[in-house]
């Protein structure tokens, strides 16, 4: 190897070392927080008490999408997914919220580059809070209004019991139970669940829990923002194939480096008595 080429060799692994240090201990952009705690769980590990919180999980469904299909939470396995509540005579909130649910699935699907960009990573949700009027056809046909892709945006209708409950024991919403009208108030919330079917959130710089609004262009930037977060998260089960060894490469690196530099300077004090 000649000085050029070992010279080289040197700055490409130490670009590659500076890069890693510098993502591992300087601060980055966080990702939306795991928001709604089911429950804590103290243990002992090696003579020490630790607590680990017990994230609230999205509960399964079976319902009917507006392709006649039945689907569950099962069928997104891996997926990141965006809900909301709407129904389709809502003459207000509703069409504004479908607008802005486009919007987003417009803006990641453009920012997708690989494959066909339909951003199969991200399924959007929308339940319907009056399922007994909202039929198939009727969602079908509000789907096509606003020209939705089946593919990865779902309406979905079924047991009324069974998506209330999804609201209040997945999403934390208390919905009225009585009969839906022109002047119902539903969420105007756009829920982000990750691949494990937690709900995320952004948090102040107080701690405090802000959920994305339907209805505010700032919140869907977030959001849009949020998605591709999500979509870069490493999975915390899965270890990184140098985990712990990275250090000792570096240790050696400086060794070779010092190597390298003697060893030239010993050629260059032979070239000179030659």
């Amino acid at each position: 190897m000649n000085k050029n080429a070992a010279i080289a060799t040197l700055l490409s692994v130490g670009i590659a070392l500076i890069a890693y240090f510098i993502m591992r201990f300087v601060p980055t952009v966080t990702t939306p927080h795991r928001v709604f705690v089911d429950s804590v769980v103290s243990k002992v590990a090696g003579g020490k008490q630790k607590s680990d919180t017990v994230w609230k999980k999205v509960p399964d469904f079976n319902l009917t999408n507006q392709m006649g299909q039945q689907v569950s939470l099962k069928d997104l396995k891996g997926k990141i997914i965006v809900a909301d509540f709407f129904f389709t005579t809502c003459p207000t909130i509703c069409p504004s919220m479908t607008r802005n649910m486009k919007l987003l699935q417009d803006v990641i699907k453009k920012n997708n580059k690989v494959g066909d960009r339909s951003a199969d990573f991200v399924q959007f949700i929308s339940f319907s809070v009056d399922p007994e009027r909202d039929s198939v056809p009727r969602l079908k046909e509000y789907a096509d209004r606003y020209q939705i892709n089946p593919h990865n945006w779902w309406l979905l209708t079924g047991s009324k019991k069974e998506i209330y409950d999804l609201a209040r024991n997945g999403m934390m919403e208390g919905l009225d139970q009585t009969n839906v009208d022109s002047a119902f108030i539903h969420p105007q919330r756009f829920y982000l669940i990750d691949k494990d079917h937690v709900v995320r959130a952004r948090k102040d710089e107080l701690g405090n829990v802000h959920m994305y609004y339907g209805l505010d262009s700032n919140d869907i930037r977030t959001l849009a923002e949020d998605i591709v977060l999500l979509s870069l998260e490493r999975d915390p089960n899965k270890k990184f194939f140098l985990a712990g060894k990275l250090e000792l490469i570096a240790v050696i690196f400086v060794l070779v480096a010092i190597g390298l530099v003697l060893f030239f300077k010993y050629l260059k004090k032979e070239k000179k008595r030659s």
